[in-house]
């Protein structure tokens, strides 16, 4: 059936916005018709319903996100914020967050905190204006001015990449100390006495990591203070710099664990470029097992880390959460896991 032609009233506002009143005076219905039209259109009769739609292709209405909101006291909007957009590793964390709050109709607002906690807080400051249902967040290690401001607002959050042990905040993630400390313990059963650890960004999850591999070291009776650190993000280029840094301090340093994969292959780059031999003269252990780390030659031990788990964990519970359902656990571990390849 074809739409009937109708006849276009003058905008109700001074600013030409079009309003839903605009359409219900060119629908001939009134503005509680177009707004049961649009939530629930079976409760509209057809011919009201082609008026409608032929007024709002007319007009060019586009519903007031905003006032549905106030409306509804519901705006099925997630704030989400994360240190880097940059990183892969946020990526497939946040296409997991898509990928569950899409089975429940939810929208997301993606922020990058740039690994500060100042920038984080501001962002929740300016997210809260426009009255999230909740937050999904980067860590455990949030402010407790943060935490006041989210419960002053009602709105729950979910921490993520890190677990709580001591309970408090809901959060999903993986022990990084323990991470850590697996990979110290792999390289001390694999004979290696001077491991160092390379750290970047210098983070709090990144320091977990050190304090874990530094432990299984004095557990071992062996030097836990081989080690070098910059809050540089980290990069390949910084990797081979960073191998030179520690070989100049401890020149028979024999294994090194970076707090990240591309730190990693940066090293096995200045291995190369040096001649060492891997792993017979320097072992190389990497985290996050990004997805080129099995097809370097040779092939780099790293923790793989379950970034769309997290993601889509994390954002199931917050839905709980919102639905005022029970949650089982403040804090869910999804573990991790040594792959042990070539380069150890």
């Amino acid at each position: 059936m074809n739409s009937p032609e109708l006849k276009q009233p003058r905008h109700s506002r001074a600013s030409g916005r079009v309003t839903i009143v605009d359409v219900a005076r060119l629908a001939r219905v009134s503005p509680m018709t177009v707004s049961r039209a649009l939530k629930t259109p079976t409760l509209v009769q057809l011919e009201a319903r082609e008026r409608i739609t032929a007024a709002i292709k007319q007009l060019g209405y586009v519903p007031n996100q905003a006032a549905s909101t106030l409306a509804s006291a519901k705006s099925q909007v997630i704030g989400v914020i994360v240190p880097s957009l940059s990183n892969s590793v946020f990526v497939e964390t946040l296409t997991g967050i898509r990928d569950s709050l899409n089975q429940h109709g939810y929208k997301f607002l993606i922020g990058e905190s740039g690994y500060s906690p100042d920038k984080e807080s501001q962002l929740i400051t300016t997210y809260l204006a426009h009255a999230p249902d909740g937050f999904l967040l980067s860590g455990i290690e949030q402010q407790d001015a943060l935490r006041e401001q989210l419960a002053a607002h009602n709105v729950p959050a979910v921490r993520m990449f890190d677990i709580n042990p001591d309970g408090g905040d809901v959060a999903v993630g993986f022990s990084h100390e323990e991470a850590g400390y697996s990979i110290a313990r792999h390289l001390i059963e694999r004979g290696y006495h001077r491991p160092g650890f390379l750290g970047a960004q210098l983070d709090p999850r990144m320091m977990k990591r050190r304090h874990g591999f530094r432990r299984a070291l004095a557990e071992a009776g062996l030097d836990d203070t081989i080690e070098v650190l910059t809050p540089t993000p980290s990069t390949v280029e910084l990797g081979t710099k960073m191998l030179g840094q520690i070989l100049q301090q401890t020149p028979d340093c024999d294994a090194v664990f970076c707090c990240n994969d591309d730190l990693a292959l940066g090293v096995l780059f200045e291995c190369q470029r040096r001649g060492l031999s891997v792993p017979s003269q320097m072992a190389i252990a990497g985290f996050n097992d990004l997805p080129w780390s099995a097809y370097a030659n040779p092939g780099i031990t790293t923790i793989v880390t379950p970034r769309y788990e997290i993601g889509f964990t994390a954002a199931q519970l917050l839905i709980k959460m919102l639905r005022r359902e029970a949650v089982d656990k403040t804090s869910v571990d999804l573990g991790f896991r040594l792959a042990i390849r070539s380069s150890t």
